[in-house]
């Protein structure tokens, strides 16, 4: 089956895709229907069921993946599906389940060795058995999980993409300020948005867990990094340090820290934390729009809208 964004009037649909939004609706006539969002990784598209069973209503729903057979054709210019049948998928086992979300655009296993560097750059074993041991108990939801429902990196393993970028940012300002403390950095950078993986469920359309909603990212992990710390029996001030950085990382009390960054590696943290979110978010305002042309205003970045300058090659 073609991707969702490759269809056009008149295709045929057969294959699984996820549900991301369904809503009953009901005819003059009394018949029901249903209001479907299907979703691959390469977007989204609207659908419609007549003839509606009470089979379909416990297949069709949020976060399931579903087999789809129907038609394209085009409603108000844009496509729509108009579904033949459904059926739901035996053994998830069967599909990739990354086709149906949107992925990192750098291959995972080479994040993954990305990290595996770091990890093993580390000159204070402090910060090296700290920072190993917490990658350790989150590995597998880290290098997998989004970083955000839909705000910045938000897709298949957008945490790793997020904390790679932000520690290869921070390699290179502790080379420019050699009195920054690099490990401390470096680690910070990494370890900051774990929390992510209990405030986050459901990777493939992911939402807060109730869990995440009333504590948030930040005060989970700090709960989290104390437990896995006090095990490890360290005397220095490491911990204190980390723990700092990670309840400081969002620079401003009114972005959620608890606390406002007090050492200069915690400053630095937030400083590009706040960068790289930008960008990510930037990089997604400009991909619809044309050279010469304009973005919409983006609430994230004040209001503004950006200008994509042309191309100069």
């Amino acid at each position: 089956m073609k991707w969702i964004n490759e269809l056009v009037d008149g295709d045929h649909v057969y294959g699984p895709l996820l549900v991301v939004g369904a809503t009953k609706g009901t005819t003059d006539k009394g018949l029901s229907y249903l209001n479907i969002s299907f979703q691959d990784k390469s977007g989204n598209i609207e659908a419609k069921k007549w003839d509606v069973t009470d089979e379909d209503l416990e297949i069709v729903v949020p976060g399931a993946v579903v087999y789809v057979e129907g038609i394209v054709n085009l409603y108000k210019n844009q496509p729509q599906v108009k579904v033949m049948g459904i059926s739901k998928v035996p053994d998830l086992g069967e599909i990739d389940l990354n086709r149906f979300q949107k992925v990192s655009p750098i291959p995972l296993d080479e994040m993954k060795k990305r990290l595996d560097v770091y990890l093993n750059s580390f000159k204070d074993k402090d910060v090296e058995k700290i920072t190993k041991a917490v990658i350790s108990h989150f590995y597998d939801k880290y290098v997998t999980y989004p970083a955000a429902v839909k705000i910045h990196h938000e897709f298949g393993s957008g945490i790793l993409h997020h904390s790679l970028t932000m520690a290869d940012v921070a390699e290179q300002v502790s080379k420019i300020y050699p009195q920054v403390d690099r490990d401390l950095l470096v680690a910070g950078a990494l370890m900051h948005d774990i929390g992510k993986t209990i405030e986050y469920e459901n990777p493939l359309m992911p939402a807060q867990t109730v869990e995440g909603k009333l504590i948030g990212h930040i005060s989970i992990m700090y709960a989290e990094f104390r437990k896995i710390v006090d095990e490890l029996h360290i005397e220095s001030e490491v911990p204190v340090l980390l723990e700092h950085m990670i309840l400081s990382h969002h620079g401003k009390l009114e972005f959620g820290s608890p606390v406002l960054p007090c050492t200069r590696e915690a400053l630095l943290l937030s400083m590009i934390d706040l960068m790289d979110s930008k960008m990510m978010i930037l990089d997604k305002a400009y991909e619809p729009v044309k050279d010469g042309e304009w973005t919409p205003r983006l609430w994230m970045l004040d209001n503004a809208s950006f200008y994509k300058p042309k191309n100069r090659n």
